[in-house]
């Protein structure tokens, strides 16, 4: 059922993305059902109801969002996001004062390691653990990668780990550049993998028009299709 809740998640994330509005429509009913069925299961073992689901986000709506629902100001977008910022720190100050919480608690791990990244550098943000600057972080970038390059040069199996490691650290500063450029990586990345798909599936016909299959290509023929596929979506 967890697997099911994240697909029908992310069905509607794509109806979205399309602006597929009849497929949304659909979409979000399934995602509807199955909150509807959690919060039935959770009633049955007399946990709670979907109205107290219900209540309990309208409640935190109005509390995060006191430039809106109450007498506080916010004269501009960041002032208004400094209001939310601060108001949810207060929220888990309080929770880790009664239970000995960190910053960081709270982040699902059922995330996508790309989000779970994203959400690790928001919340680290949110105590000014960032960087300065985007300069900063492109450095970041290139220092993992040149950590990447030794770990790979030293082509010993037991800097396996070592290299996976370093890939890591390269994935994560790459998830926080999105951040840091108010984007998030999961969409980042589809939109490169779209990319990538509608580019080789143009390949795949250019190479069919001549007769032949992809197998039978040289890499350097197929790279230069792709280069006159990425020129003609340029111009």
């Amino acid at each position: 059922m967890k697997g099911l809740l994240l697909e029908e998640a992310y069905e509607v994330v794509d109806a979205v993305k399309a602006r597929d509005f009849d497929g949304l429509e659909d979409e979000l009913g399934d995602l509807l059902f199955l909150i509807v069925f959690y919060a039935r299961l959770a009633e049955e073992e007399e946990r709670f109801a979907i109205g107290d689901v219900i209540e309990r986000v309208c409640g935190k709506l109005v509390r995060r969002h006191p430039h809106v629902f109450g007498g506080r100001q916010a004269a501009t977008p960041e002032a208004a996001l400094e209001s939310w910022l601060s108001v949810k720190e207060g929220e888990r100050q309080a929770s880790a004062k009664a239970e000995g919480q960190s910053v960081l608690d709270g982040i699902s791990a059922s995330l996508p390691a790309t989000l779970e990244a994203y959400e690790l550098g928001v919340r680290a943000a949110e105590v000014k653990f960032d960087w300065r600057q985007v300069d900063d972080l492109l450095e970041k970038i290139e220092e993992e990668l040149r950590e990447l390059r030794r770990a790979l040069a030293s082509g010993a199996e037991s800097q396996r780990q070592c290299v996976q490691e370093e890939v890591g650290d390269l994935l994560f500063a790459a998830a926080n550049l999105a951040r840091y450029i108010r984007s998030d990586p999961e969409t980042c990345l589809r939109s490169a993998n779209q990319k990538f798909k509608r580019r080789f599936q143009a390949l795949e016909q250019e190479v069919a028009k001549r007769g032949k299959k992809l197998r039978e290509c040289s890499l350097e023929g197929m790279e230069s299709l792709w280069n006159e596929i990425k020129a003609r979506e340029a111009e």
